[in-house]
Formats: structure tokens, sequence, C-alpha cells
């Protein structure tokens, strides 16, 4: 019984150095590409916001959603991104992230002809990946809460993407603290799915950002 206890004792000890190290490496790894700063951030033809649900389980509007949506429609009217590539999970019926998104970018005054909707955005990599295999792009802003954009930024590095993150507004910790704790093995996975080489499960044909379309600050 007492080895059975130690045995125990030593896989809990080894999981939760695992768990610490995996959120440590992604942390410290990313810190020189995010910014919260607008004026400091650099200029990237495409904006890429990270999906997630407008309302909560009961109905409540979700904070992560509209934080997010404001810091892109503040990206893109303070000149700092040309496009925007919209990319959350439309995988049943009544549930579409990437439109909800376009609709609340729309009402913040952004033309609908900038808007890229990216429906295959299941998962962080998914989003990160389809970025430079569906949209052809490599360097580009991601937009979300810190916490995620320290995720997405280290799936883009170990991909060989040139991105950086913009900060988007966070929520409370009372507030987050499921989603919080949640990341803490979010970030573990990334790391099993890099020595797996996970790949998305949907690619699709290749869609070019602002194709036909006329713009100064295209590059």
């Amino acid at each position: 019984m007492k080895r059975l206890l130690l045995g125990v004792l030593l896989v809990g000890v080894l999981l939760f150095t695992f768990i610490w190290w995996a959120n440590t490496q992604v942390a410290s790894s990313t810190k020189d590409q995010l910014f919260n700063d607008i004026d400091s951030l650099p200029h990237h033809k495409v904006g890429m916001v990270l999906g997630t649900s407008k309302h909560l389980s009961g109905g409540q509007l979700n904070y992560y959603f509209t934080y997010r949506m404001e810091a892109t429609a503040q990206l893109y009217h303070a000149g700092k991104i040309d496009f925007i590539v919209v990319s959350g999970d439309n995988s049943h019926a009544g549930y579409n992230e990437p439109k909800d998104m376009e609709e609340a970018l729309i009402e913040r005054g952004i033309p609908k002809d900038r808007i890229y909707l990216d429906y295959a955005g299941f998962r962080t990599l998914d989003s990160v990946y389809r970025m430079q295999a569906i949209f052809n792009e490599e360097a580009f802003t991601i937009i979300s809460q810190p916490f995620h954009n320290e995720r997405a930024v280290y799936i883009a590095n170990h991909l060989g993407l040139k991105t950086i993150g913009f900060n988007a507004q966070d929520v409370t910790r009372k507030y987050g603290f499921k989603t919080l704790l949640r990341e803490k093995f979010a970030r573990v996975k990334v790391l099993l799915d890099q020595l797996i080489d996970k790949k998305p499960k949907y690619l699709g044909p290749q869609i070019l950002i602002g194709e036909g379309l006329k713009q100064e600050k295209v590059e």
C-alpha cells in the first residue's frame, strides 16, 4: 500500500511539473511578440481574430467576444491591419462564430469586403495553420486575450510563421477562472500535438486575401 501511494505521489509530481513546464515554455517564448500598446504595434496586411461564442450558455453576453471585436475594430481603424480573417467554429446548425464576428465587426464600421470568414477554425491550431495553408498568409497579427495569444503565437512559431499578437482587453479572474484553468491543460496539448505533428481536420481551396480589391495599404 505504501509503495502504491508513493507511486501515485510520484506520478502526480511529474504531471504537475510537466504542466508547469508547458505553461512556462509557452509564456516565456512568446512574451516579446505580444503587444498591448497599439502605437507600438507593427502593421500587417491581415489580422486574424480567434473565435469564441457571442453568448454564454445562460444567454449572457460573452466579454471575451466583445473585447476581441473591439480590439479588432481598433486595429483596423488605426490602420494597423487592412483585412481581417474571423476564424471560428461552425460545426453545427445554429452556431456560427465567424458569422457572429463578421456582423459585430460590420456594426463597428468595418466594410464587409475587408472581412474573410474561416468556418473551420475549430481549434486554435486549425485557425493558425489554415492562415498559411488556405489564406496564403505567413505574417499576420493574431487578436485575442493575452493567454490565448501566447498559445496561438507559440503554435505559429512552431509552424515557421511570422506572427505577433495584439492583446484584447482581458476579463476578471473571477469571470475567466474556468477558462484559465482549461488553458493550463490546453498548453500541454499543444506540446503533445507537436510531438505527433497534428494537422487540422479540414483544409480546402485556397483564398487570396485582397485579390481584385484596390487598397492603398495592401502589400
